[in-house]
């Protein structure tokens, strides 16, 4: 069994286009939409792919129109691009964010999985290091392999019998490279990988989306640089 893994899809279609195709199974650990020009398209892929689709927090705040409780740099981010994602999807689109999970469980091949977006214990909205021990103490005993996104920094850790994965960001990387990430678990083993993608097409894109110039640029940064604008060093999103 070989198994795509992505999480915070974030609306671009490009980074989506550039990820291998040869699985047998697509798991999707939540933000599908917002910062990315391309909302619906995402949606479509996931719903077309995906057998296994937990919700993020982006698509609880574009699906319910709730703050998404980024941090204070990439608020306004959040803010402009969930206004124009709630302005272009359909009611058939919304009513598929909310329906999302907030955690999902499932087997394969002996191995008991627990997706999320964020963390077990806070599936929205914390905003958990790879180094927090947490990881090994809020989730179910049987649970073999915790996967879970938010951070957009891929991470893999094994504590004892548990391991924890995060697949990165596919459509906002923050791990310092213009790729699009993410995970393949394949005969009991989990890899992380990234792949170049067109960035340039998104941020063309983004440049035609009704944005401030400030969070046109903002954006533009994160993609071409794989890391938050200056500033700051909070990168919770």
């Amino acid at each position: 069994m070989r198994i795509l893994i992505i999480s915070d899809l974030h609306a671009n279609l490009e980074a989506l286009k550039a990820l291998p195709t040869d699985f047998q199974q697509l798991w999707v650990l939540g933000d599908l939409v917002n910062y990315g020009p391309d909302p619906s398209a995402a949606i479509r892929y996931v719903r077309d792919h995906a057998g296994m689709v937990v919700r993020g927090n982006h698509d609880h705040a574009a699906g319910f129109g709730e703050d998404s409780r980024c941090s204070a740099r990439f608020r306004a981010m959040a803010k402009e691009t969930c206004e124009y994602t709630r302005s272009v999807l359909n009611e058939d689109e919304f009513l598929y964010l909310r329906g999302l999970p907030l955690t999902a469980a499932c087997e394969v091949a002996g191995v008991h999985f627990l997706l999320c977006h964020a963390a077990p214990s806070d599936p929205l909205y914390q905003y958990r290091t790879a180094d927090s021990d947490l990881w090994f103490t809020d989730s179910p005993q049987r649970c073999a392999v915790v996967l879970a996104g938010h951070t957009h920094v891929p991470f893999q850790r094994t504590q004892g019998e548990k391991t924890v994965v995060n697949p990165g960001s596919v459509g906002q990387p923050k791990h310092g490279r213009a790729e699009a990430c993410y995970a393949i678990w394949e005969d009991g083993e989990i890899t992380l990988r990234s792949v170049a993608y067109d960035v340039e097409g998104t941020i063309e894109k983004l440049r035609r989306l009704p944005l401030s110039a400030t969070v046109f640029d903002d954006l533009a940064f994160v993609l071409r640089n794989g890391r938050v604008p200056p500033a700051t060093a909070d990168s919770s999103g």
